[in-house]
Order: C-alpha cells, then sequence, then structure tokens
C-alpha cells in the first residue's frame, strides 16, 4: 500500500456514507449527523435506497451512482459486506474507506481470518486504505472533519490520540472536553485489518500540526513496523502510550519461553516502548499531562530538579516523590546557596528544596528562581506555592511566568488551592508554562520528561550488526546447528551447546556425552576431577527435578556409583522415563563467584528478546530478571544489567568478589551476535554463568533450533547497524576514504561538515537560504532508521579526529515504491569523483532493496546535481510551473 493514499484518511476533498440511515442511533445515521455537524467542508454523498434524503442530503441508491468519485468511503454496513463494497468503490476510484460496522469479534477465528483476508485482498486490489473493521472513526477537528459515531465532537488542538478501544475513544473524548483539551487528529483504529499503528504513525509524525502523539495500545502485531514507525516519529515530537496489562495473555510453552515468568510479556512491551523512544505512562491524565508537559517544556538536560516553595511540607513531598521516582535531587553549587542565602528569605536551612518564608513576595521568588536557573547542576525547577494572607499570588506567578518564558531551563509551578489559584494557573497557562494543581502531578509530568529523556538516549543507541573486535566462528556455529536440524532434533546436545559458545567466545566448562556408567568414568579421567554427572532423558527436561544431577564427584568410585543412583532416583520419580545417557561436565569451581543467567526466547509480537538475572538453582524462585530487545552494544547491555537486583551486588565497591562486569557486558552481546547469525536457534539459557574478577565461565548452556529460512537480522525488531556496508574507496587524487552508513555519534563531525560547506551549495540542497546549524539540528541528520532511510557519509581521519566530506541520503517510502534521494559533498572535494562514489553505493543499496524507483528533485541551476544524475542514466524532466527538475531512475 502507499502511503501517499492515507490522505484519502485524513485530508478527503469528497465523501460518500455507504448505508446512510434516518434511524436514530444507527450508524449510518450517526456519521451523517456528524459529518454534517462537524462543518466538512467538501461533498458528502450519502448512499441509500430506503430514503430519498439523509439528514437533509439527497441520497443516491448506489455506488455506481454517485455523481463525483469520492475520496473517503464510510461503510456503515456489516463487516462481511466490506470487499463487495470496496471493490465496487474501487472501480469509482475511491482511495480510502472507513468501516464503522460491527466488527470481526461475533465471528470464529477461522471465518474472523478468511474475512480479514478478503478485505485485504479487495482493497490491496485498487489500493484503497481502510480503517477498521471494528472502529468508531475519525476526527480532524482542524479541518472540520468528523466520520466518527462518537456524541461528542473534539475540539481542534495540537495532541493526536490514536486508540485500538472504543471505550477509551468516547471516554477519553468526554475526560478531554471537561478539561478543555484539543486535538489535532482522534482517530479509533479498530481491528487494523489494513491501517495499522506504524501507518498511522508515519502520518502523524510527518505532520507539522502535530505537537505531540497519544496512543492507547492493547496488544501489537508487525513489531518491526511499528519499531520503526514509532522511531522516526519519536525523534521530533513526544510520543506517549498507555497499555494496560494483559490479563488473558497465555504463557508461552517451556521450549520457547525456558520457563514462564507471569510479567514479562508486559516487561518486554516496556522495553520496546524504551527503545522507540515513546514514554509510558499508566492512566488518562499521566497521559495528558505527560503530553502537555512534553510539548511546552525545554528538553532536559539531565535529570536533577530543585524545588523552590514557601511551604516546607510541600517541598519535601516533592523532593521525596522526585527521589522515589528516579531523579535526582539537584546539589546546588555553593555560589548558588551563599546568593539564595542573601536574596532569599530562605525560613529553613538546608540546600534542596529551597523553602521561602511564608509570605515570600515576587521579588524574592524572581530572586530565588533566577539563581537557580544559572546554576549548572540544577537540570529543572518546580515553583510550588502555597496561599496564605497577604501574598498576592497573581504578582508572584506573572514574575515567575516572565522568567519561565525565557529561561532554556524547565521549569513547572505547582499553585496549591483550587478557587485561591485559579487566576495564577490562568497566567502560567496563557505564558505556555506547565502549571498543576498538586505537586504530586507535577512531579509525575518531571518524571515522564526524564523519560523520554533518558528514551532519547536510546534512540541514539545503534549497536554493530558485528561488533568491532569481535571475529566469532560463524561457520561453525552454523554447521553445528544444520547437522542437529537434519537429525530432526529441536535441541542441541550439552556438547554440541559448548561448540557453538565457545565458537562466539563465552567461556563454557568441557563437557562430555556418554551412553554407559563406563564411559561416564573414561570422561571423568579425561576431563580430570572433580566433575558432575547429570542423567539423559528425552521425557525429563530439568534433570535437577528429579535427582538428576551429582556434583563434585573425585573418583571413579563416585562416577561409576553416582550413575546408578541417578538412574535410580529417576525411576522413582518418572517410572516411564528412559535413560539415553550420562552428561559429565568438568566442575568448573568459582568459589565466591556470582550465579548470572543469560537467555533468549522468541516473543511472539517483538520476535527475539534477551533475558538477564539473577542466576542458579534458584534462579525460578528469586526471579530477578531484566529482558532487552537485540541487538545490544555496550551501552546497552549494561542498561539491561542495571534494570536487575543483583546489578547492585554487581556493583558493590569494595565487595569481597568484584565482578569485571565488562565481560558481563560482552557475554550479553556475543549470545545477541550468535542469534542473529543462526536464526535457526529459537531459545537458548545459559545457567549458571559464573561472574567475578577473573571474568566469566558458563556452566551449561541448552540450546533450541528449528527452521527458518530468512536472514538474521529480518526477525528483529529493529535492525542493527549494517557495518557490512562499509567499504574503502579511492579518490582521483588516490586519497582513501571510507563510505558508510551514518550513525549517532557522527553528530559533531557532520555539524562541522555542514556548517563549512559554501552557501551556495547549501541553498541548492535544501531549496532555500538556511540559518546556521546548531548541534541540536544533528540528531534528524544522523539518528536514522536503517529500514526507512538510509545515510552514507564519506568519511576519514585527520590527526585522529573524524572528518566528513560527503553525504548522501534517501527515504524510502513505506510501500518500498520510491526512494527519494539527495546528495552532497564539502565544496574542497569537489572533482575528486566523490559525489559519483556516493552517488554509486545508494544506486547499489536501493536496488538491493527491491525498490522501484530512485528519484530526486532540484533548482534548474543546480547543473551539478542533474549533470550527475545524467551520467548514471537518470531521467530528467522539467516541471516549469514549480520551477523544479525531478530525476527517476528505475531500479526493479
Amino acid at each position: 500500500m502507499s502511503l501517499s493514499n492515507l490522505d484519502a484518511l485524513f485530508k478527503p476533498s469528497s465523501i460518500a456514507v455507504i448505508g446512510a440511515s434516518n434511524e436514530p442511533g444507527s450508524a449510518g445515521f450517526l456519521a451523517m449527523r456528524n459529518l454534517i455537524s462537524g462543518g466538512f467542508k467538501g461533498p458528502v454523498m450519502p448512499v441509500t435506497r430506503t430514503a430519498t434524503a439523509v439528514s437533509g442530503v439527497l441520497t443516491y441508491g448506489s455506488v455506481e451512482e454517485l455523481p463525483v468519485t469520492p475520496d473517503l468511503a464510510l461503510i456503515c454496513a456489516p463487516a462481511a459486506q466490506a470487499p463487495g463494497l470496496l471493490r465496487r468503490l474501487g472501480d469509482k476510484g475511491t482511495r480510502g474507506a472507513v468501516l464503522l460496522g460491527p466488527g470481526l469479534s461475533g465471528v470464529t477465528a477461522q471465518a474472523r481470518e478468511t474475512l480479514r483476508a478478503d478485505i485485504r485482498a479487495a482493497a490491496g486490489e485498487y489500493g484503497i486504505r481502510v480503517l477498521g473493521p471494528g472502529c468508531l472513526g475519525l476526527m480532524v477537528p482542524g479541518s472540520g472533519l468528523n466520520a466518527s459515531l462518537s456524541d461528542t465532537e473534539a475540539k481542534p488542538g495540537r495532541i493526536a490520540f490514536v486508540t485500538q478501544s472504543d471505550s477509551l475513544f468516547t471516554m477519553v473524548l468526554d475526560w478531554a472536553h471537561a478539561n478543555q483539551i484539543g486535538f489535532s487528529h482522534f482517530i479509533s483504529i479498530g481491528d487494523q485489518v489494513d491501517v495499522d499503528f506504524a501507518d498511522v504513525l508515519d502520518w502523524l509524525g510527518s505532520d507539522q500540526n502535530v505537537r505531540s502523539i497519544l496512543l492507547y495500545v492493547e496488544a501489537l502485531s508487525g513489531a518491526r513496523r511499528f519499531m520503526s514507525a514509532a522511531r522516526a516519529s519519536a525523534r521530533n515530537k513526544p510520543l506517549l502510550v498507555m497499555k494496560p496489562e494483559d490479563v488473558f495473555e497465555q504463557a508461552l510453552s517451556e521450549e520457547t519461553c525456558l520457563f514462564s515468568l507471569d510479567d514479562e510479556s508486559d516487561a518486554i512491551y516496556d522495553v520496546g516502548f524504551r527503545r522507540a523512544g515513546i514514554v509510558r505512562v499508566r492512566d488518562i491524565d499521566s497521559l495528558f499531562d505527560g503530553a502537555r508537559t512534553l510539548a511546552r517544556s525545554q528538553p532536559l538536560l539531565g535529570d536533577a530538579m530543585a524545588v523552590l516553595t514557601n511551604g516546607r511540607s510541600v517541598g519535601l513531598m516533592a523532593a521525596d516523590s522526585c527521589l522515589k521516582g528516579g531523579a535526582e535531587l539537584a546539589c546546588l553549587l555553593p555560589e548558588t546557596s551563599a546568593a539564595l542565602e542573601q536574596t532569599a528569605k530562605k525560613a529553613h536551612s538546608g540546600e534542596n528544596p529551597v523553602v521561602l518564608s511564608y509570605n515570600a513576595d515576587a521579588r524574592v521568588y524572581a530572586d530565588a528562581l533566577s539563581q537557580l536557573i544559572k546554576d549548572k547542576n540544577v537540570h529543572a525547577v518546580l515553583v510550588a506555592h502555597v496561599p496564605f494572607a497577604g501574598v498576592q499570588e497573581e504578582d508572584t506567578a506573572r514574575a515567575v511566568a516572565e522568567i519561565a518564558a525565557r529561561t532554556k531551563r524547565t521549569v513547572l509551578t505547582c499553585w496549591t488551592g483550587a478557587e485561591r489559584s485559579r487566576e495564577a494557573r490562568r497566567i502560567f497557562q496563557e505564558a505556555g508554562v506547565p502549571t498543576f494543581e498538586t505537586t504530586d502531578q507535577a512531579m509525575h509530568a518531571f518524571l515522564h520528561m526524564v523519560a523520554y529523556r533518558r528514551n532519547q538516549e536510546m534512540l541514539m543507541e545503534t549497536p554493530d550488526s558485528l561488533p568491532r573486535d569481535f571475529f566469532p566462528d560463524t561457520q561453525k556455529a552454523r554447521e553445528v546447528v544444520r547437522a542437529a536440524l537434519d537429525e530432526n532434533r529441536t535441541r542441541l546436545t550439552d556438547p554440541e551447546a559448548r561448540d557453538v559458545m565457545t565458537a562466539y567466545g563465552v567461556p563454557i566448562v568441557e563437557t562430555r556425552v556418554v551412553t554407559s556408567a563406563r564411559e561416564a568414568v573414561h570422561a571423568a579421567e579425561e576431563l580430570g576431577y572433580p566433575v558432575a554427572l547429570k542423567v539423559r532423558s528425552p521425557e525429563i527436561k530439568q534433570p535437577y527435578e528429579v535427582g538428576g544431577v551429582t556434583l563434585d564427584l573425585e573418583t571413579p568410585e563416585q562416577v561409576w556409583d553416582a550413575a546408578a543412583h541417578v538412574a535410580h532416583r529417576l525411576h522413582r520419580h518418572a517410572p516411564n522415563a528412559h535413560i539415553s545417557g550420562y552428561t559429565v561436565q568438568q566442575m568448573g569451581r568459582r568459589p565466591g563467584a556470582h550465579e548470572l543467567y543469560v537467555g533468549m526466547y522468541a516473543d511472539p509480537v517483538f520476535g527475539p528478546i534477551i533475558r538477564f538475572g539473577h542466576g542458579g538453582l534458584a534462579s525460578r524462585v528469586i526471579q530477578d530478571f531484566a529482558v532487552a530487545l537485540p541487538p545490544l552494544n555496550m551501552a546497552l547491555a549494561q542498561e539491561l544489567i542495571d534494570r536487575t537486583r543483583i546489578s547492585r551486588l554487581l556493583k558493590t565497591p569494595g565487595a569481597t568478589h568484584q565482578v569485571d562486569l565488562d565481560d558481563v557486558c560482552l557475554t550479553l552481546i556475543q549470545v545477541t551476535q550468535l542469534i542473529i547469525d543462526v536464526p535457526q536457534i529459537t531459545a537458548l539459557e545459559v545457567n549458571p554463568l559464573f561472574a567475578d574478577e577473573k571474568g566469566v565461565l558458563a556452566l551449561s548452556a541448552r540450546i533450541w533450533i528449528g527452521p527458518y529460512e530468512g536472514e538474521g537480522p529480518d526477525r528483529l525488531a529493529i535492525r542493527p547497524y549494517p557495518s557490512e556496508l562499509e567499504e574503502c574507496v579511492k579518490l582521483k587524487n588516490g586519497d582513501k576514504v571510507t563510505l558508510r552508513p551514518i550513525r549517532p555519534e557522527d553528530a559533531p563531525a557532520h555539524l562541522d561538515f555542514v556548517r563549512g560547506l559554501d552557501k551556495d551549495d547549501l541553498r541548492l540542497r535544501f531549496f532555500g537560504t538556511v540559518q546556521e546549524f546548531e548541534f541540536s539540528d544533528m540528531p534528524k541528520f544522523t539518528q536514522i532508521d536503517y529500514d526507512r532511510e538510509m545515510a552514507f557519509i564519506a568519511t576519514t581521519e585527520i590527526r585522529g579526529t573524524p572528518k566528513t566530506l560527503g553525504v548522501v541520503r534517501a527515504s524510502t517510502s513505506p510501500d518500498n515504491q520510491e526512494a527519494e534521494f539527495a546528495i552532497i559533498v564539502d565544496t574542497t572535494m569537489k572533482g575528486q569523483g566523490l559525489g559519483s562514489l556516493l552517488l554509486a553505493k545508494m544506486i547499489r543499496y536501493v536496488k538491493s532493496r527491491g525498490t522501484t524507483w530512485l528519484t530526486a528533485e532540484t533548482l534548474p541551476e543546480n547543473k551539478g546535481m542533474i549533470g550527475l544524475a545524467k551520467k548514471f542514466g537518470f531521467e530528467v524532466e522539467v516541471l516549469y510551473e514549480d520551477d523544479l527538475v525531478k530525476m527517476r531512475l528505475r531500479m526493479n
């Protein structure tokens, strides 16, 4: 489907209502009423045979009788009728449809899937974008579009709200109406047979009228598309989500999940939202408070807050909320404290909260706030005011608002009291300063800002598809897995698992698989004592649970006896179990080492998941685990570790047994790379993983396998940095430069690059005069989603400092039909063939992705780019009306 056809949903020029009705309460009645009352400016054409007019508008008997092709059709009929109606509308030229009739909940699962497929096929045949079925429609208040079944009309605003729930559609709309909150878009997404969250996010993310995006999500499908669209949107505007925990979710099977954890599905959503730059909230108040605060506030530079108040208890409550929420109280500079002592009449000693006298006036508040926002340790200030007799609250509010409006620091305000402080809060609202009735509300908003800042940092993490300085024996691991699959096995033997882990650099103790007690004794002699012996049985998944393991065997006699004892215990606990042999393993003693856990399994929504936590036999009971989405780098691996309780033990200063955390992080990265390179691995468990100052040592590894035909990165929710696209090329003057995909850490060099460009080159590249770039502009150039866009830079090093010499970037439409590129090189590099090298690389890349067209637009006077395009065979067309030149090259 083409993203461009979404304009038929959100910006239609004409609308047909199929199944229009005069029956109050019916979908056809509500749709017509809302379109007329909403003030839609285009033709509205009701289609029905039951009335000559609906809502005062003459009707048409069929789709074929419509005098004008409707951009959008509101289909108020059962979903079963949708495929036929979509084909008739497609013949007419309609490009968008909203299925407002009953959804798919009343049919069997098989019938539901059949009907979904029929609707998709009918829509796909004509390129019609379909919202629903089972939705309440959509509103775009700014343009007068109310294509919904709601009794309440949304007010115009800058917030977009998208929901899977019809009840939330109605409830939030009513709540927002009472709280005077307006919307740019209000969308019920329904069963997502075609248009899904990813499509809507793509549209809203590029809409300049949308300041922030709010989502209500119950479940996702196609996590990679969602993550790609969400990451793109979250780079430009705040994105918040409310998702309830699903108490009806089924636990995954043991082979897939290794063992079920009650709340892990929700934790995976948490991780996915964080990696996408989304702030998750738990209730409607927080959803809108967070949206308004993020939209009105300056970006946070850190997590440290100062509290300024005339009420000690209020200040202490705010400080307590700040610390419990995971943020920090700012440690004021000595000069700030000294200035506050002189200028602000502090009623209580102490640094932060800063407590003024109860009757502090506007000047005192202004002086104190001015000192705090100058302190480099203060990233945000909460000004909390308690109304006392004789204090002019409005004057104080104006003084604070004036300072807050001109500072780059975040300032939140809380004027407590309902009626008495109403005017003060109005002053802040008019000044665009976030204001709240309680400190709890203010602190929740601040904590959303902290989460947003941290999530934006996670957006910058783009791990390599292959970590640097890491050279695994991928061929060896693949051979082991392939051989096991050829035998129709779903799990590797212990020695096979050891070979795979060793191929990826994970230290693991020696293991032998034997079929008899005599062979077990021989294997123990080879490995060296002490050893552990474990019974092997296809019916037993956890030998520990049936007494099938004996540790610390020191002699051949002990090994012989242990084989008999574990067999006896197995038959006592599982009489029908068949003993296929034994595993003999070195004990791998690491006295005092921490026992950790590293695992992987495939989540049905987000794909491969990495799990880390407390290991050993008690790991199931302790359940101290955290999860992460691959790929990982050292920073993301450390962040995963930090979310577990055991991380505090691993990082305790002065502990008897220190842990080399870098080795633990590296192990997580090695396991991540393994499951990317060998996608036939469906689940993996290393437990325990010993960790101490000597490094790490895996005591055992279990690996499950299954057929998989695609490429490893294809099953990840987030595409890794494509390091395989890096190459070294030679310029005409003989200099060597590297062509590679851009990455977030290129921001400083990219700023130097664009600032050094010739002004006329910039004008030709950006179609007009460009103001000087700031570092804050760089993320939109360097933080890209490799699934939907690509930027290749030419880079070299000068005295150890990276220098960018040129860049070509292309953005691909979601349907992969077209990629639009732009190119620019450093003025000093012209004539060296760099432009040709960059464009040739982009052409190869776009072609490899199966994209149909590579296109570009430029100004007629950009002779250099036009000539370059002609050199590569582009069709060149002059658009005289637009004063542009369009170039396009067919790729596939």
